[in-house]
């Protein structure tokens, strides 16, 4: 464990926190959590996930944007958006095209011990980091997949605190699924 990855571990489970709380300040926390999570994830040659932190910033300030457009509106309220069965399928399909893809480039070009795992588990996250972006609930479904598969694996690579944090996230993946669920009923 280093420090890195303990200060981005506690960054980032802020940034969850806030983020189901629907709180603007969850941005910025889980944009410097990306930021130290890409280099903790270079060292541990888990290159899709150390990739996805760097797309996870570029989402991270769409996400913020977003927020911030909504809001602007006079609305301090960020309401739910429901997702279309149209959204949910090219979600479903992008995650598992890109995590194929990603999955072949890691095995043929690099030393991740899991390629497999790493390509498809980032691939999903990607999915499911817009979906949040545009506040749609079943992100929070798809969190609660996602973290519960990378705890296996973070254990696995002997990132002891990241598992931690990830089962963490699963607790709070949970909490903002029933949260914005009640808030898309308002």
């Amino acid at each position: 464990m280093s420090l890195t990855e303990l200060i981005a571990a506690l960054l980032s489970a802020m940034g969850v926190w806030l983020t189901a709380r629907r709180n603007m300040a969850c941005w910025p926390f889980s944009l410097l959590a990306a930021l130290l999570y890409g280099w903790v994830f270079f060292k541990a040659h888990l290159y899709a996930d150390a990739c996805l932190q760097a797309v996870f910033c570029g989402c991270l300030i769409y996400g913020w944007w977003c927020w911030i457009r909504d809001g602007a509106q006079g609305d301090d309220t960020l309401h739910i958006r429901p997702l279309s069965g149209r959204g949910l399928l090219f979600g479903l399909l992008s995650g598992a095209l890109g995590g194929g893809l990603w999955a072949f480039c890691l095995a043929r070009f690099t030393d991740d011990p899991t390629p497999m795992a790493d390509a498809f588990l980032s691939s999903y996250s990607l999915v499911a980091q817009i979906w949040a972006a545009r506040r749609h609930t079943i992100s929070w479904a798809c969190w609660i997949v996602i973290d519960t598969a990378y705890v296996a694996m973070f254990i696995n690579r002997t990132l002891y605190p990241t598992a931690a944090l990830y089962a963490i996230f699963v607790g709070l993946a949970v909490h903002g699924l029933f949260k914005w669920q009640r808030a898309s009923q308002e």
